[in-house]
Order: C-alpha cells, then structure tokens, then sequence
C-alpha cells in the first residue's frame, strides 16, 4: 500500500504529491502549521486524505502544547481547528474530520480527564480516522467491482487512488477490487490539467500495480469514447450535496456529459464522510479559486502571456442526473439521491449503535 501520511511520533509524515512521479519525498509536518502549509499546497490532496491530514494536525498539536491546565489547552485547540480549517473550502472531508476531533476533546473534558489524557484520546481519535478510510476504501472497492465487466476499460479523471486517501483509493480502489477478482481491466487517465493529478500521481499508482495504464489529454475523452472504447467512469468527490449533486476536480463535469451523450455509465466513490447532507445541492458547494500560477507555468516554462486574464476554479458539480451510482463503504446508492443517501446514514447509524 503506497504511504500517504503516517504518524510518526510527534510528527506528521507525507509524501508530497507534488514532486511525483519524478521524485519519491516525504515531507515531516511538527507543528499544526506545517501541516496546514501541507494541506493548502497540495503537498497532501483528496479530500479523504486532507481530513486525515487535518485529524492529525489537530493531534500533534495538542500533543506538542505545554499547557498544564484544561482551560488553556481548549484555547490552543480551537485555535488549532481554525487554523486548519482555513486551508481549502471544498473538500469537506476537511471539516468533517475536525469536528470528530471536536467532539472527542468534549468527550474528555466532560469526563475530567487530564491534560495527557485528552492528548492520549486525540491521538486514538486521529489514528482512527486514518485506519477508518483504508477500511472505508477497501469496502468501497468490493462493492465498486460488481458494477466492472469481467473485461472493462475505466476512464478516472484527476486521482482518486491510495494518494487521495489514506490508502487504497476511493475510484482507483474500486479498479483494485475488480483486479483483485480477476476481472481484466485497463485504464484511461485523464492528465488533469492544470495539476496533471491524472497523468501525474493515478499513472505512477496505477503502473507501481502492474494495472495497464494510458494517459490521454483531458480533452481526448470525448473522441475515445465515441469510438466505443470505453465501458465506464469511474471518479471521486471533495463533496456529494444532499441531492447528489457531487463537486470533484475541474473537468470532471465535462466527463460526465460526455459519458451520458454516449451511453457510458458514470460513477463516483465516495466515502460517507464526504456525503454532506448539510448541503442541498451543487449550488452551494464553495469552490476554491486557486492560484493563477498552476495555469500560466508548468513547471518553470510560462505558457501564457502577461497580461491574460486567468481563471482558476479547482473543481465543478456534477449534476445527480448524470451520475449513475455513487459506490460508498456501505453500498452503491441510485437515484433518487435525496433518499437512498439519507438511507445511507441511517444504516450508518445502526451500525454504530
């Protein structure tokens, strides 16, 4: 399993993303800061990694203070979660893994515990939230693969795969799972511009595998499909609103209408904690401008004029009704999405009961 992030005593250990695939280098985060530098510049990306990202933030954090009392080690703990939550608006994964560490530092004061004691909880709790996704995935991926023929072509915009998450991967683990039973399959890759996450990072995890892998230009999708070349989509989401409607990296919509003109069926993996019911709809999922710079160079090449206005949305919505299933650890969910995924969460918590 490819090393996302890993705790390592009082530091937070992660690949960064950006130098793939040319140069394998771990960044070591020590402080809550460090990690949100981390997180904001994508040297750690996907949502499901970015809130394990942020749980562990939290955690060294907490556990780093020298703060003798409650009452003050609250004050920095807060000020922590803030701190992280500032790093990037979609990716509600982000959220979602800070107010579990939220409620687990409530937990331990409402029960007296001591200041080492909340540490010894946080770090249990970020732990968990890390071993939980590679759990999540790995159930996602089993159920992914029932909907892959026993000989299939996927195409997957951006990287959903072990990099995006803890490990294994939400998309990428549902091509894993259908490998693993002995189904043949090959993929397609869209390159991703402008962070070229597809050619970059899902290639190098797809090739470490031994899955055979072709990368193509996020604009030759169309062309393959309607030679009949492909026999579905898989992709990931930062964010699935109520009604389904899911925000994923920029392109991703364009794949969508174009998997629905040719017949092809579209599905996103997602964990259910990326499923915000919170949110009605696509329209009011926040969508982070990025910097103009991953537009205008690559690398140290400037590809635009100075003077060109430039646009940087990092993702799109994709609409529920062009979206076949959405694959989660506890099953694959169909429209009529407002109900099968309050349904999800449902059974979630019976689970958890």
């Amino acid at each position: 399993m490819l090393p996302t992030i890993a705790r390592e005593n009082d530091t937070v250990v992660m690949i960064d993303q950006r130098k793939l695939p040319s140069q394998e280098v771990y960044v070591r985060c020590k402080t809550p800061a460090e990690v949100a530098r981390a997180i904001k510049t994508m040297v750690i990306r996907g949502a499901p990694a970015i809130g394990v990202a942020a749980a562990m933030g939290v955690a060294i954090g907490v556990r780093r203070s020298q703060s003798t009392g409650t009452q003050k080690l609250a004050a920095e703990f807060y000020k922590t979660c803030e701190l992280l939550a500032a790093t990037r608006p979609t990716a509600v994964n982000l959220f979602w893994a800070i107010e579990r560490m939220k409620r687990s530092f409530a937990a331990a004061v409402a029960a007296g515990e001591s200041v080492d004691q909340i540490k010894d909880r946080l770090d249990r709790e970020a732990q968990a939230i890390h071993d939980e996704d590679v759990a999540s995935c790995r159930a996602m991926g089993a159920y992914g693969a029932e909907v892959v023929p026993a000989e299939a072509t996927i195409l997957t915009h951006c990287n959903a795969g072990a990099l995006a998450t803890a490990g294994y991967g939400t998309a990428l683990g549902v091509i894993r799972g259908a490998v693993e039973r002995g189904k043949r399959v090959a993929v397609l890759a869209d390159e991703t511009r402008p962070f070229l996450q597809g050619a970059r990072l899902t290639a190098w995890e797809l090739v470490r595998d031994g899955i055979p892998t072709t990368v193509i230009t996020d604009n030759m999708a169309g062309a393959i499909m309607r030679t009949g070349h492909i026999d579905l989509v898989v992709v990931g989401a930062d964010r699935i609103a109520a009604n389904g409607d899911t925000a994923n990296k920029i392109g991703t919509y364009s794949v969508a209408v174009l998997a629905k003109e040719h017949d092809i069926p579209f599905y996103v993996a997602a964990p259910l904690s990326t499923i915000d019911l919170n949110t009605p709809d696509g329209t009011s999922i926040p969508i982070e401008e990025r910097n103009s710079r991953e537009v205008t160079h690559l690398g140290g090449s400037q590809l635009t004029p100075v003077g060109a206005l430039i646009r940087n949305p990092a993702f799109d919505v994709t609409p529920c009704k062009l979206i076949t299933g959405i694959i989660t650890e506890r099953g694959i969910f169909r429209a009529p999405y407002t109900e099968s995924l309050k349904r999800a969460f449902e059974s979630e918590a019976a689970v958890g009961s």
